[in-house]
């Protein structure tokens, strides 16, 4: 552990399942569950978790955004897209690299970024 740093992130969730699916289909993610409610993972660069809640995260409402890396944004986005992710913003290009954003099936906003 390291003193002070950010060491975990949570997400709500609506539909566990249909999220857990997403990220392992997409990203290749492991999940543990705690009981009905709860979901964790773990190893993808911050561990986390997801709660069951009919809420979501999104930057519109002002939430933080989470951003993946990929060496390959092209094929990352059609996983996403493959896997029932919808893209809210298609690759873009900004200062230092490329990326897209895209909601999960619970409605949560993630995005992607390469420097590719």
């Amino acid at each position: 552990m390291h003193q002070d740093k950010i060491n975990y992130v949570e997400f709500p969730a609506a539909d566990l399942e249909a999220t857990k699916q997403f990220f392992q289909q997409a990203f290749g993610w492991a999940f543990t569950d705690y009981g009905e409610d709860y979901t964790a993972f773990s190893n993808q660069g911050l561990d986390g978790g997801f709660y069951r809640a009919p809420l979501k995260s999104t930057t519109q409402q002002g939430a933080a955004l989470i951003v993946l890396y990929s060496a390959h944004l092209e094929q990352t986005q059609a996983k996403v897209e493959a896997a029932g992710g919808q893209i809210v913003k298609p690759i873009f290009e900004f200062p230092g690299g490329r990326r897209f954003q895209f909601f999960e099936p619970s409605g949560n906003e993630l995005a992607v970024w390469s420097d590719q």
